[in-house]
């Protein structure tokens, strides 16, 4: 059986990280945390789990902080996880016989990362992360925000999981290093401008941020996903300012993209149609939304409301519209599925409820 290093960056984690370490501290060999500066408990909490705790001076630059953390491993391979990260139930056992039966020529192994929950416990983002690395084949980190592990050769993809269980939101801390990188003349990678762009736009800067997306789109070089989706974020952005058609030419041009139109996409163009109370593009558009079946392979991002509870619950609006209760009916139970106390498609089940 193969050997795990947990490796680990904190700062002024308090308030998770007994959680996380709680999660995985029984499926890992040897746990490595480099503290970048707490000033709270952190460090007291991080020796109950391990006395392997080091420290590293914050250099504005995460790729440094997790190759730093990386250098202390010492075991067959490395599993990296953030403070705000826990394994659920499940995933832990599916760790546990991976790490059991793990062929150790394997280099990488990708796991799902499950950035958001909402609030019926759906998971509301996310994408494939390689998690589990050969300490041998020293992998590096790279990017200074939104950093990435550069991994070659022998990987694998598991189903396993590690969940995102943020408390708060640091806004605008990524977005000050992309401005820093500017402000130096760094130049900007493909990446660079399209996670410049989502920064930009969480932060309500809509029109730098349609500007850094289409640089993105644009270039030559660069991830077709990220273009893909490029291409959506800045649909959402003109939408903010009112530019419908740029909204939708946009949405369209995704699907320059992939082979397939993605159900983010179709559920936003669905949403154009129904918004100019034409309900029967809209339904063609959201139905195919909810038709769309998902590749267990992709690494990009996947929102999987805009193929599930959403268009259903929109599906339910159109018909209802068109006089087919019926079929507002069907859909509304179908989003019920999913958001089984949502006040909202509680109020429509009993509305339609008269009608059928």
């Amino acid at each position: 059986m193969v050997t795990v290093s947990l490796c680990m960056i904190v700062k002024n984690e308090e308030e998770v990280l007994a959680r996380c370490l709680d999660s995985v501290c029984h499926l890992v060999d040897e746990i490595n945390i480099v503290d970048t500066g707490s000033t709270d408990q952190t460090i007291d909490i991080a020796k109950k789990y391990t006395d392997r705790v080091f420290h590293f001076e914050w250099t504005g630059k995460f790729k440094d902080a997790r190759n730093e953390s990386f250098k202390h491993a010492t075991m067959d391979y490395i599993f990296f996880m953030d403070a705000d990260d826990v394994l659920m139930e499940t995933d832990q056992l599916k760790f546990k016989q991976l790490k059991e039966s793990l062929d150790p020529n394997v280099d990488s192994v990708s796991m799902y990362y499950n950035a958001g929950l909402d609030d019926f416990g759906n998971v509301t983002l996310f994408y494939r992360r390689n998690r589990l690395v050969k300490r041998s084949r020293h992998f590096k980190w790279k990017g200074d925000c939104h950093n990435y592990l550069e991994v070659f050769g022998n990987v694998i993809n598991s189903d396993i999981a590690v969940t995102h269980k943020k408390s708060s939101h640091s806004t605008g801390r990524n977005l000050s290093i992309y401005e820093t990188k500017i402000k130096n003349g760094d130049s900007f990678t493909p990446r660079d401008y399209f996670y410049y762009g989502n920064e930009l736009k969480e932060n309500g800067h809509y029109e730098k941020a349609i500007e850094s997306y289409t640089k993105n789109i644009n270039m030559r070089e660069g991830w077709k996903e990220d273009k893909l989706h490029a291409c959506i974020n800045r649909a959402d952005c003109y939408r903010f300012l009112g530019d419908n058609e740029n909204e939708l030419s946009s949405l369209f041009e995704s699907f320059r993209f992939s082979s397939t139109p993605r159900a983010e996409a179709c559920s936003r163009i669905g949403f154009h149609f129904q918004q100019k109370q034409n309900y029967k593009d809209a339904i063609f558009w959201y139905k195919l939304a909810t038709q769309i079946k998902f590749d267990p392979s992709r690494w990009s991002f996947t929102y999987p409301a805009y193929s599930t509870w959403y268009p259903h619950l929109q599906l339910c609006v159109c018909y209802y519209n068109v006089l087919d209760y019926k079929s507002s009916y069907e859909h509304n139970e179908k989003a019920l599925e999913y958001r089984p106390t949502d006040e909202r498609m509680l109020y429509n089940k009993k509305l339609l409820q008269k009608y059928i």
